[in-house]
């Protein structure tokens, strides 16, 4: 189902995204009817999704950088357990954030794309160098 699902949201235009939707409630609209509806409810919402390259819509949906920030957060509050005050979890949480920063420079070749096209899709507001 969501193979069938992921054919909307990665369709080339609104035209595309329309007609996925179509063969996705044909294939599973008598067994999740709810699950197309939801998503012509919104379609006003999505399509101006579409209108972004393909590099520019996987960095607006992926959500693994704040996930794995998020985790490395709660782990390092959680295995200290009682903070004497807010400033000491406030210490914590500032030096957890800088390690995991040093982590954050090297990008892999989806990310530099992605860039790319932010820096072509909305030129002269993000920075080059």
């Amino acid at each position: 189902m969501c193979a069938d699902l992921r054919t909307v949201y990665t369709a080339e235009n609104e035209e595309a995204a329309s007609a996925a939707l179509d063969a996705f409630e044909a294939t599973w609209g008598k067994r999740f009817p709810m699950i197309a509806t939801a998503w012509r409810r919104r379609w006003a919402e999505v399509t101006p999704f579409l209108a972004f390259p393909a590099e520019i819509r996987r960095s607006i949906y992926t959500t693994n950088a704040i996930e794995a920030l998020n985790r490395q957060l709660r782990k390092v509050l959680k295995t200290r357990g009682h903070m004497p005050s807010d400033q000491a979890a406030l210490k914590l949480l500032f030096l957890a954030v800088r390690n995991a920063s040093k982590n954050w420079g090297g990008r892999d070749k989806r990310c530099n794309q992605a860039l790319l096209q932010f820096a072509i899709h909305f030129e002269g507001r993000i920075p080059t160098e």
